[in-house]
């Protein structure tokens, strides 16, 4: 048996007529950037997630600048992030100019509680990563923000649909980030993301960011930038939007699965929480000593796993920081992702839990 990490090509008649359907409508109506599909997205979304303001953009990279921007961070501020993250979350932070501060997370990856002892004179936020899904803790975090008087920019580019106490990722701090890469649990065809925030002026200024800084046409009012989403793309979020959930009782359904089965291998690690609702299941990873090892035992049995993320930021050259990671580094070397998606079927999960159980014996 062969089982793929994600198999897009997956998708049933019914899913792939929708979308097509949906391409046609955009196609005769003529109308590829902006207009109603745009609106519309916004709209479901910030109904969906409780969020005041949304504002569409081309990539969730692009969010988290944005964000930066609209709360006018730049160069001498300082900015704390997990050592554990996708490299856009520090990428953002040096694109705009400032520094990232990098701080250890805890066992599950997420920015550890301890987090304020980063804080200087010089800075301005902290962006916690609902990595893997996984929110973090964001009470305990907004009380420790605002007592410090820091800004909040969640970065949700994992986490859409994830809800702590009955509030939604992204929708805690000044801004939340999406991302909509076609990976994500709602995903698109090609690139865009989105911002969440609870501020009119923050919307207000992210609107005229992703669009050359205007909200008018030529009355440009601060330096902007061109990353607005494609109406395609927001017209295909549309429909998946439509499916969201039933996929994620998929997600869950195969969650279940792999901790039940799992469950009695002594050697592994299994993910936290991941049946609760501030957790959307993006993946699934799980923790081994002989993580390199079981890896290449899976792919030979026609498994393929991948590894988020092999090196912690800190020790790559462009973010190349000295401190105490010792929990980000040790997820970056034990850590690895088993296949799990709603395209997936029974017979795999059964397959992969059969696998790793036979590598231990």
């Amino acid at each position: 048996m062969k089982v793929p990490f994600l198999d897009l090509k997956r998708w049933d008649e019914e899913l792939k007529d929708a979308l097509k359907t949906k391409f046609n409508l955009i196609l005769e109506n003529g109308v590829f950037s902006g207009g109603e599909e745009v609106k519309n997205l916004e709209a479901k979304v910030s109904t969906y997630l409780n969020s005041p303001f949304t504002v569409s953009c081309a990539n969730g990279t692009d969010a988290l600048e944005l964000a930066l921007r609209a709360l006018e961070i730049g160069l001498g501020d300082e900015v704390i992030v997990p050592a554990m993250t996708w490299v856009s979350t520090a990428e953002a932070v040096l694109i705009v100019g400032a520094t990232p501060v990098f701080w250890d997370t805890d066992e599950d990856g997420l920015l550890a509680a301890d987090w304020e002892c980063a804080i200087t004179a010089r800075t301005k936020a902290v962006i916690p990563v609902h990595l893997y899904g996984k929110m973090v803790d964001m009470d305990a975090l907004v009380i420790k923000a605002e007592a410090n008087k820091i800004h909040i920019i969640e970065d949700a580019a994992q986490s859409f649909g994830a809800f702590q106490n009955g509030k939604a990722a992204g929708t805690f701090g000044d801004v939340g980030c999406l991302s909509f890469y076609p990976t994500k649990n709602l995903g698109a065809l090609g690139e865009a993301g989105m911002c969440l925030t609870s501020s009119t002026c923050l919307a207000e200024r992210m609107k005229m960011l992703v669009n050359h800084g205007q909200l008018v046409r030529d009355e440009h009012q601060l330096i902007g930038r061109n990353s607005r989403i494609d109406t395609i793309q927001a017209g295909f979020l549309d429909v998946f939007l439509g499916r969201f959930e039933h996929q994620q009782i998929l997600r869950r359904r195969f969650a279940g699965y792999y901790l039940t089965s799992l469950s009695k291998v002594e050697e592994i690690r299994l993910p936290q929480g991941t049946l609760e609702p501030d957790h959307n299941t993006h993946l699934f990873v799980i923790q081994i000593e002989r993580r390199d090892e079981l890896k290449d035992f899976l792919f030979q049995k026609g498994i393929v796993t991948v590894i988020h993320y092999p090196s912690i930021l800190p020790d790559l050259k462009p973010y190349s920081s000295i401190g105490n990671f010792e929990k980000a580094r040790k997820i970056s070397k034990q850590g690895l992702s088993l296949p799990l998606n709603p395209w997936m079927r029974k017979g795999e999960i059964d397959y992969v839990v059969k696998a790793i159980q036979d590598f231990f014996l």
